[in-house]
C-alpha cells in the first residue's frame, strides 16, 4: 500500500498544497494583513534626488476606483479590480488574472513631502511622485561678545 498520491506531473498533493501556501507567502510583502484583498499590484520604488518614485502595475483598474492617500507617513493605494463576465455558460476555459480588492501601504521617511504628492494613471500603471523636503542647511549661530 503506498502513502503516496502522486498526480499527473509528479508532485504528491500534499508538497503541491505546502508548494502553493509557500508561492503565495513569497509574492507578499507583508505590507497588507491576510484576507483584505484579493490581490496586490506590483510596484517600483525609485529614490531620486529630490524625490521617492512609486510605479504601480493596474492594468485593467478604472483609475477613479484607486484611491491614494498618505497619513502619518504611510502611503496607501488600493482599489478594485473588476471581475470579467464569464461567457453564456457561465463557465471560463481558463481564469488567471487575478480581480477583487486590493490594498498596499508604504513607511515613507520624514524626510517627504506630503503636501506636494502627485498621482497619475496612463497605460495602467499607476505613477506616484513623492517630492522630498528641501534639506535645511546647517546655520551658525553667532555669539552675541557686546555685554
Amino acid at each position: 500500500m503506498s502513502l503516496n498520491h502522486h498526480v499527473m506531473w509528479g508532485l504528491p498533493r500534499d508538497a503541491q498544497a505546502f508548494r502553493h501556501a509557500f508561492d503565495r507567502f513569497a509574492e507578499s510583502d507583508g505590507s497588507q494583513p491576510t484576507g483584505t484583498a484579493s490581490w496586490a499590484p506590483r510596484v517600483d520604488i525609485r529614490e531620486e534626488d529630490g524625490r521617492f518614485v512609486i510605479r504601480a502595475d493596474v492594468p485593467g483598474v478604472d483609475p477613479a476606483a484607486i484611491e491614494v492617500n498618505m497619513d502619518r507617513n504611510v502611503l496607501s493605494i488600493s482599489g478594485e479590480r473588476a471581475a470579467e463576465p464569464a461567457d453564456a455558460s457561465g463557465r471560463f476555459s481558463r481564469q488567471e488574472r487575478s480581480h477583487g480588492p486590493f490594498h498596499r501601504r508604504f513607511a515613507l521617511p520624514d524626510s517627504v513631502d506630503a503636501e506636494h504628492i502627485t498621482a497619475s494613471n496612463r497605460h495602467g500603471v499607476l505613477e506616484i511622485l513623492i517630492p522630498k523636503k528641501a534639506e535645511s542647511a546647517p546655520r551658525r549661530i553667532v555669539i552675541d561678545t557686546a555685554h
